[in-house]
């Protein structure tokens, strides 16, 4: 099983987590992963400057933390990480 997990306080959702959030509600149900991963919220993840921050946590694997995700981007995750198992990590805070 797959947890996403959006950062949901005041500060991600002045930066545009709702509608990243949303994407991410809409893209699993569309490819069919409802069953595999589970999409949900927590507060304050700590790093305020990075929102939209999306954490994804997989057993057995480190924890990959998505930043300054957009609806567009969630979208592509979907795809690429939680379907095709590849990390972009382009959009991660280890990029920076």
């Amino acid at each position: 099983d797959i947890r996403v997990v959006v950062g949901m306080a005041t500060c991600g959702i002045a930066a545009g987590a709702r509608p990243v959030l949303n994407a991410f509600v809409e893209e699993v149900n569309n490819v069919g992963l409802n069953d595999k991963v589970t999409v949900t919220q927590t507060g304050c993840i700590g790093i305020c400057q990075f929102e939209p921050v999306v954490e994804i946590f997989e057993a057995g694997k480190d924890k990959v933390t998505y930043i300054k995700m957009t609806p567009e981007k969630a979208k592509e995750v979907v795809e690429k990480h939680l379907k095709g198992g590849k990390v972009i990590d382009e959009y991660t805070i280890s990029n920076v």
